[in-house]
């Protein structure tokens, strides 16, 4: 199956199609007036905000999107973590930041993340999930649908790594907004994919999706409902290419 494009929503960050109707990227808040009209023009009728309660604030540096633009657009706020859990600093440190916490991540957030995939099911029209950078928890999403579209290994790894280039380069223009997430010159950079490349292959090679999803409480039904979603339009199914 071929990989889509990365998308043009003005000020959206990090924007990729999935697959079919379903797309990822950063932050939404990020997107302009004119951002969110191109969205629904494109038929987009529910963003899936996976960022945990106290993320989704505006900065001062966001643009102002009159309320009646975006809501033509269902935001829907489907958390994939509790970062207030006991064991979420000792697995993951501050926050997800890679492929190699993955498992650890669905095992303990099992439930939240198979929600998501519940509202996707439930969406009209087509579908955003985003996360703050748009890397690992909208990572994390894509892989499993990626998988339920058939998409092999390989077009994974390189929709990740995309997605950590992709925000990477938002730190380099705008810059990091974590110290022990910085922006990497291309040799560190790349050093770094070498090691989450691995990390995700570990996953991928026993990974099921469907039987994931089923486990944590999302039906036959649904399953069926998101694979759909995930045929629609020219039912290429993504990972990331320019």
């Amino acid at each position: 199956m071929d990989g889509t494009t990365s998308v043009h929503w003005d000020g959206a960050v990090n924007a990729w199609r999935i697959a079919g109707d379903v797309y990822r990227m950063g932050r939404h808040e990020w997107v302009t007036e004119a951002g969110w009209r191109q969205m629904y023009d494109d038929g987009v009728r529910t963003v899936i905000d996976l960022r945990a309660s106290g993320e989704r604030h505006l900065r001062d540096t966001d643009p102002e999107v009159p309320e009646n633009v975006k809501a033509r657009i269902d935001v829907v706020h489907c958390p994939t973590e509790d970062p207030d859990h006991s064991r979420f600093s000792e697995l993951f440190g501050p926050y997800l930041k890679e492929p190699s916490q993955y498992r650890d991540y669905l095992e303990l957030f099992g439930e939240k993340v198979a929600a998501v995939f519940k509202a996707i099911a439930a969406s009209p029209g087509k579908v955003v999930v985003h996360c703050s950078a748009g890397r690992d928890r909208s990572g994390v999403i894509a892989l499993i649908l990626q998988k339920l579209a058939g998409v092999d290994d390989d077009q994974i790894v390189h929709g990740y790594e995309l997605a950590a280039r992709g925000i990477n380069e938002r730190h380099r223009t705008h810059g990091a907004p974590h110290a022990h997430d910085p922006y990497l010159a291309e040799d560190d950079l790349e050093a770094m994919l070498a090691q989450r490349r691995t990390g995700l292959r570990e996953l991928l090679a026993s990974f099921d999706a469907s039987g994931f999803l089923a486990v944590n409480g999302v039906s036959a039904h649904q399953i069926e409902a998101v694979r759909a979603k995930l045929t629609s339009g020219d039912s290429r199914a993504a990972t990331m290419q320019d």
